[in-house]
């Protein structure tokens, strides 16, 4: 009975809503309603943020370590970066600091692999090595309860790695199986031919940072442990610190962990200056039966510290750097050619690729080709004033975004001293963002992105894409197959 009149009562109090909003809606004007459909609501300025103090101390042993508080959850973070990674790799031994980062993982200090797993699952935490182009280090993730326990784990995998034998074997194993799989990835096979179309393999960034079956076959426990003592010094990295701690609470753990580590000298490598693509050319691989076509056209870009890098965010936004850009405006809501399509830079210590893309349907492969182009001679011309706004508004309402847990904050204090950015750069980002013009818009356009000196990656069905994209006349084809690209399939792993 309780229950019948509690629908009663709802039902009748849902009434008296239902007539009230049908009431105040006939009571309006018709114009009025209609003026409310086709305004959306104003924006206010964006937020300014304003982040707590970046605190900078040293370690006995010169290790240098950043920190930044953050007291409302009861977590911490910190990663140690080194300077070191793919472009430190020997000739022949391309995957070194990839592997070399995934050994570290594999059995440190006085623990096996298993061991050193179940221990950091214990803690409920977090501690994983990462290798990146220019960077490797170790990053441990904790709830405040398990600190001590969490960090001394964290410095036996950065400082005491074991390199097991027959953990190399699974990983080899492993990435040669890796290896054998990218053979039926489409974004795999472009993603290789378009780095090396525009770097060459003569430039680290012009090879797989896995490195190849050669490679991988090749390295031995002595490489691993070569590698990891000729960069992981204290000298050639530093540590960051986020979370619920103070410097008085985190400094002296860090020195009785880290404090011992001795320095070395070590020779960071000089890369060779990427020439730049000096024609349009497409690369058409074969791949039959292929679902989709990848798409992938660009020129090397831009290195993080150029002064133009916020009029380069702002005029890539409208290009192709957000779901409202023109690249997926037109590619995907107004042609229907994909689920998706878009551009973007990135920004490396050297320049790196600037890459417009897009999976697209087969059948309409040369005709998204000729709206990529039409985007990309479009963006050159002078944006409107409204387009300008939206993307300044985009990047500057997203940008706190970046800060909410003590993961980010810790990324992004590790960007801060990777590129030396100043202390105040957080807080100074919005506002350098708002400052950008349509003429530096323009101005950047023109600089980074020429459509008549682009390479063009398409990998698709040869026999259904290659007339209609020769019939574009945007250049040269090159065809090229899976075993151009990726080399002959890797031999059966025993």
């Amino acid at each position: 009975m309780n229950s019948i009149l509690k629908i009663r009562h709802w039902n009748i109090g849902t009434s008296i809503i239902i007539a009230s909003v049908l009431l105040s809606i006939l009571a309006c004007p018709a114009n009025a309603r209609q003026s409310d459909r086709e305004m959306p609501p104003k924006l206010g300025p964006p937020p300014s943020m304003h982040l707590p103090e970046i605190q900078h101390f040293t370690l006995s042993n010169g290790l240098k370590v950043a920190l930044m508080e953050k007291h409302n959850v009861p977590l911490v973070q910190a990663e140690l970066v080194v300077w070191c990674g793919s472009v430190n790799d020997p000739p022949g031994k391309s995957g070194l600091a990839s592997m070399s980062a995934a050994m570290m993982e594999e059995g440190a200090g006085l623990r096996s692999s298993l061991e050193l797993a179940d221990a950091i699952d214990f803690l409920g935490a977090d501690i994983s090595a990462f290798a990146g182009n220019h960077t490797s280090g170790v990053v441990m993730h904790t709830p405040l309860s398990k600190l001590d326990s969490a960090l001394a784990l964290f410095a036996d995998m950065s400082l005491r790695p074991t390199f097991p034998a027959e953990e190399l074997e699974r990983n080899r194993k492993e990435r040669l199986t890796t290896l054998m799989e990218w053979r039926d990835e489409p974004r795999a096979i472009a993603s290789v031919i378009y780095s090396r179309t525009l770097y060459g393999t003569d430039h680290p960034y012009g090879v797989p940072s896995m490195g190849n079956e050669q490679s991988v076959r090749s390295l031995t426990v002595e490489d691993l442990k070569d590698f990891h003592k000729t960069y992981f010094h204290p000298n050639n990295g530093f540590i960051v610190v986020s979370g619920d701690v103070t410097q008085e609470q985190i400094m002296p753990r860090l020195e009785k962990l880290f404090g011992d580590w001795s320095k070395e000298d070590v020779r960071i490598p000089t890369l060779p200056a990427a020439r730049q693509v000096e024609a349009r050319k497409i690369y058409l691989v074969d791949k039959p039966g292929a679902a989709q076509s990848v798409i992938r056209i660009g020129r090397i870009g831009a290195a993080r510290m150029t002064k133009d890098y916020f009029p380069l965010l702002v005029m890539n936004t409208i290009l192709g750097g957000s779901f409202t850009s023109r690249l997926n405006h037109n590619i995907r809501e107004v042609h229907g050619y994909s689920y998706g399509a878009g551009s973007g830079f990135d920004f490396r210590p050297t320049p790196g690729p600037f890459t417009a893309a897009a999976d697209v349907q087969t059948n309409v492969t040369d005709k998204a080709l000729t709206e990529f182009m039409n985007e990309l001679k479009g963006i050159l011309q002078p944006v409107s004033d409204e387009e300008l706004t939206r993307a300044k508004n985009y990047l500057a309402l997203r940008y706190p975004e970046s800060f909410q847990t003590v993961s980010q904050l810790s990324g992004q204090l590790s960007d801060l001293n990777v590129y030396g950015l100043p202390d105040d750069y957080f807080n100074t980002y919005v506002g350098n963002i708002l400052a950008v013009t349509k003429e530096d818009v323009q101005r950047v356009a023109k600089q980074y992105i020429d459509p008549d000196k682009i390479a063009i990656i398409v990998v698709g069905d040869r026999k259904l894409i290659e007339s209609g994209i020769s019939a574009l006349n945007l250049g040269p084809i090159e065809n090229l197959s899976v075993d151009d690209v990726l080399g002959k399939a890797p031999e059966p792993s025993n």
